[in-house]
C-alpha cells in the first residue's frame, strides 16, 4: 500500500455491483471459449473486467503467480505439471476477500488457510487450485461439493461448470455462504444445510464430487452418486491424511490414486461416527 497519498474509498454498494459483474462476465467468457475461442482470449477478458471493477485484482494475480510457482516446483517442475488455464482464470476472478471474516480481509490473498469461525477454515488457495484441477471438470458438468464452508470453492467451480450443489453441516456457515454466493451473483450454485456423508441423491449422478473435510474412509454413497467416468477428489484420514482421487470407469468399477499428504478439518456427522 502506498503511503502519503490520498485514496478514494469505493462505495460498498458500487463495489458489490462490480463483483456481480465480474462473476457474470467470467461465466460468459468461459462459455465462449467452449464454443471455439482460445483460452488466451478468455484470460484477457477476465483480467480486463476485473481490473475495471475490483481494487484487489493485483493481489489475486500475485496469489495465482505464487500458486503457479508452487505447482511447477513439484515433481521436479516442467510444463506438464501446470494447472489448467481456466482454473487459474477462476482464481484470478473470484474475490477471496469476500469469503473471509472482515478482520482477515487484509491477508485474504496469502497462500494459506484462514479461520472462518466455528472451528472451520477456508482452504489454502494452492489446495483449492489443485483439487479443482484434479476434478477435470467441463462447462456442462454437474458437481457436488461436500462442505460449503465459506462458499469460496463453490464460487470457483461455478465459473467452470453448469451446476454446483453444495452441502454444509454447520447451519451458521451454510447460511452465511449462501448469502455471500447470492450477493455476488453465483446463481448456478445451490446450497443446503445437512450431513454430506450420504451425498445429495436428489440431483445425482454427478460428473464430479469434491469433499472439503476429511473422513476416515471414502463414503460409499459418494461413489454410488458419481457418474461413470466421473471423478471424486477427497482428503482421507485422521492424524495422517492424504488427498485421494477416485475415478469411476465405464463399467462402474472405481480406482483410487493418492496425490499428496494434506491437512483438513475432519468430516463431522455420519462421516465421524462410521
Amino acid at each position: 500500500m502506498e503511503s502519503g497519498s490520498p485514496r478514494v474509498i469505493p462505495d460498498p454498494m458500487v463495489r458489490q455491483a462490480g463483483m456481480v459483474k465480474i462473476v457474470r462476465a467470467a461465466r460468459r467468457w468461459i462459455a465462449i471459449v467452449t464454443r471455439g475461442l482460445v483460452a488466451a482470449l478468455m484470460l484477457a477478458a477476465l483480467a480486463l473486467t476485473a481490473t475495471a471493477s475490483d481494487h484487489r485484482t493485483a493481489e489475486r494475480h500475485q496469489m495465482v503467480e505464487m500458486i503457479e510457482r508452487m505447482r511447477l516446483s513439484m515433481e521436479g517442475g516442467g510444463g506438464q505439471t501446470a494447472f489448467k488455464p481456466e482454473v487459474l482464470a477462476a482464481l484470478r476472478t473470484v474475490p477471496r476477500h469476500e469469503f473471509v471474516p472482515r478482520r482477515l480481509s487484509s491477508i485474504a490473498y496469502t497462500n494459506q488457510p484462514l479461520l472462518i469461525g466455528l472451528g472451520q477454515t477456508i482452504s489454502q488457495p494452492f489446495i483449492v487450485a489443485l483439487m479443482t484441477d484434479l476434478l477435470k471438470v467441463r462447462p456442462g458438468d454437474r458437481v457436488l461439493e461436500i462442505g460449503t464452508g465459506s462458499g469460496y470453492q463453490a464460487a470457483i467451480l461455478s465459473l467452470l461448470v453448469q451446476e454446483v450443489y453444495s452441502i454444509e453441516i454447520v447451519p451458521e456457515l451454510g447460511k452465511t455462504a449462501a448469502a455471500t454466493l447470492s450477493r455476488l451473483g453465483y446463481s448456478n450454485v445451490v446450497t443446503r444445510i445437512g450431513d454430506g456423508y450420504e451425498g445429495w441423491e436428489e440431483h445425482a449422478p454427478y460428473d464430479a464430487i469434491i469433499v472439503t473435510a476429511a473422513p476416515n474412509h471414502i463414503p460409499p454413497a459418494l461413489i454410488a452418486q458419481l457418474k461413470r467416468r466421473g471423478r471424486l477428489v477427497i482428503p482421507v484420514g485422521e492424524l495422517y491424511q492424504e488427498l485421494v482421487v477416485v475415478e469411476k470407469a465405464a463399467d462402474g468399477t472405481a480406482t483410487t490414486s493418492r496425490i499428496l499428504p494434506v491437512r483438513f478439518v475432519p468430516l463431522t456427522g455420519q462421516g465421524k461416527t462410521k
